[in-house]
């Protein structure tokens, strides 16, 4: 299998040299407008030609992927000698409308269709020695992808007066979507002068916002394929009012907080009034306290038999009874 390449360029390089005898002209058809094909469907990619086939004749199907030069192709099938020879990543998948090719028809099948089978494809016909043109077709095909669901975002100042960017984006779809705001809901649509809408990066633009921009948007991707969408919700603040909101709440905390201490107080009040009298301790000094070394000594004693008070005798009394000379 190795050997095949290197056989068929010698085959083609013997055709542009032209070693042999002169013959018919090799001539290739391919369709001028680019094709497309669903994905997971297959493509059918038409190759005609005219020439005297004989034993040297030789065809090659390559592929060059979207932006890169012919001379990167990469092969996906070669007819020669008669035998067919699949090769590289589509060869389970590519084969040939007309097997052998030797009717005219050089035409290629390719099953199942992949985003990656998008690219150019090249039907190269060889057959020295009709070598008086490349024998070469280019066909362009495109593998129809619907869009994958968008995702949306915004940026910006959403205040009043400010400028919003809604964003919207979809990571796959061929051909590429195109993208459309539209505004949900009964509210009314901001005026075309302060709305800038592209659909080709599926941003919207809004300026000179205000509290009736606020609302729910949704962005629509579409291609031939279908569409899918993405919702986000607008919402547009006015810093005035925030301003005034917040100085009724710190009214509000503060009134809060003084009938909080109000009723603090009165039940501190309450339950002063319901505790009872302090004693006093030791330490405590009473108006009616004897210094110290003084005993106490009652001023009045009760007579339980006739019911009068006695006066005890004072210091003195008893000092000058301890004075008289006692009488024998």
């Amino acid at each position: 299998m190795t050997w095949l390449p290197g056989r068929f360029l010698c085959r083609f390089l013997l055709g542009w040299v032209g070693l042999s005898v002169p013959g018919l002209a090799v001539e290739v058809k391919v369709p001028s407008e680019p094709l497309s094909a669903p994905v997971g469907k297959t493509a059918e990619l038409a190759c005609s030609y005219s020439t005297s086939v004989g034993d040297n004749f030789a065809l090659e199907w390559s592929f060059v992927q979207p932006g890169r030069p012919v001379s990167t192709s990469q092969p996906i099938l070669y007819f020669t000698n008669g035998q067919l020879y699949p090769t590289g990543s589509k060869a389970e998948r590519a084969s040939l409308l007309q097997n052998p090719p030797t009717g005219g028809v050089a035409t290629l099948k390719l099953t199942d269709v992949r985003p990656l089978d998008t690219g150019t494809y090249l039907c190269h016909v060889n057959n020295p020695p009709d070598f008086y043109t490349n024998g070469l077709g280019l066909i362009n095909l495109t593998v129809l992808v619907p869009p994958s669901r968008p995702s949306c975002s915004q940026s910006g100042q959403t205040s009043v007066g400010g400028s919003a960017a809604l964003r919207c984006s979809s990571s796959t779809g061929a051909p590429k979507p195109v993208y459309n705001w539209i505004r949900l809901g009964a509210s009314p649509t901001p005026s075309p002068g302060s709305m800038v809408q592209d659909e080709v990066s599926g941003q919207l633009i809004l300026t000179n916002l205000s509290l009736a921009s606020s609302g729910t948007y949704r962005c629509v991707a579409t291609n031939q394929m279908g569409s899918a969408s993405c919702e986000l919700t607008l919402s547009v603040t006015d810093p005035s009012k925030g301003r005034v909101a917040g100085t009724v709440i710190g009214v509000l905390l503060g009134v809060l907080f003084l009938s909080v201490a109000v009723l603090c107080l009165i039940r501190l009040q309450k339950e002063r009034r319901k505790r009872p009298k302090e004693t006093f301790g030791g330490s405590d000094l009473r108006e009616d306290a004897m210094a110290p070394g003084v005993s106490e000594q009652p001023s009045e004693r009760a007579d339980s038999s006739n019911g009068l008070l006695e006066r005890p005798p004072s210091a003195s009394t008893l000092t000058t009874k301890s004075k008289l000379p006692m009488v024998v």
